[in-house]
Parts: structure tokens; C-alpha cells; sequence
């Protein structure tokens, strides 16, 4: 059921991180998870949800820039380059609290326009998918 007058839903969820079954079921992951289902029953066809983990770029508190950009890109780069080495260690628990690329905000941005502009662009979205689909836009 499309609410009148709105086509499309895109929610910012947040990672599927491999965490244990009990932190899994606290509150932050079951309401997102609610949230994320409601989105896509509502919207079976439109509705988009987005994955991201650690998002950075500059950030504005109480008039203070925190450059999260300077963790989280050369990070991100690390993590890519390492990508097959780490690979193996991705079915440990919670492995990828730290080995889950973190994405731009820019990248996130991009991916929600995309969802925005095709109609073709609807479900869950990964890490990965959030920057492929950013990587479509031309700014």
C-alpha cells in the first residue's frame, strides 16, 4: 500500500553485521530491521532500504567540524586493497565491525538519488551495492 503521493521510500538502515544473536535482538538492530520490513511491505515495489556501516565526511557539532573523512577514507581504501586477505576472517563473529568498509557520505547520498531516478532500483542494498549504485550518478 503506497501512501498517496509518495512513490518511493528510501530509509538509511545500517549494516548486517554477523554479531552475536543476543546484540542482535537489542533494540537499535530490531527497530531498524521493523523499520526496513515496513518500508519494504509497504513498498514491495519502490521502496528502498540502504545498508550502509561506518559513514564519514565532515560533521557538524554544536558548530565543531569532526572530519570523520580522515579515518574513514583511508580506511575504506586499507580495507579494499586487503580485501582478498581479509576475506577468510569475514565469517568469524563480528568480524566485520571492523572489517566492513566504511562508505562516503557522498557515496550514500549518490545511491539515494539513484533509487530516486530509476524505477528499476528497489530492495535491500549492501555496503557494495550503496557504491555501485553511487558510482551510476554523473554529478
Amino acid at each position: 500500500m503506497i501512501i498517496t503521493g509518495v512513490p518511493k521510500f528510501i530509509l538509511i538502515s545500517v549494516h548486517d553485521y554477523n554479531l552475536p544473536q543476543f546484540l542482535l535482538e537489542s533494540g537499535y538492530f530490531t527497530g531498524k530491521r521493523k523499520a526496513e520490513s515496513e518500508v519494504l511491505s509497504k513498498y514491495p515495489n519502490s521502496g528502498v532500504v540502504l545498508r550502509p556501516g561506518f559513514i564519514y565526511g565532515k560533521r557538524r557539532v554544536d558548530g565543531f567540524e569532526i572530519p570523520l573523512d580522515l579515518i574513514g577514507e583511508p580506511l575504506e581504501k586499507i580495507l579494499r586493497a586487503t580485501e582478498n586477505l581479509t576475506r577468510p576472517l569475514s565469517a568469524l563473529p563480528a568480524s566485520d565491525l571492523i572489517l566492513a568498509p566504511p562508505v562516503s557520505v557522498d557515496d550514500v547520498a549518490l545511491a539515494a538519488v539513484n533509487a530516486i531516478t530509476d524505477d528499476d532500483f528497489f530492495g535491500i542494498f549492501t555496503i557494495e551495492q550503496i557504491k555501485e549504485a553511487a558510482a551510476k550518478v554523473s554529478v
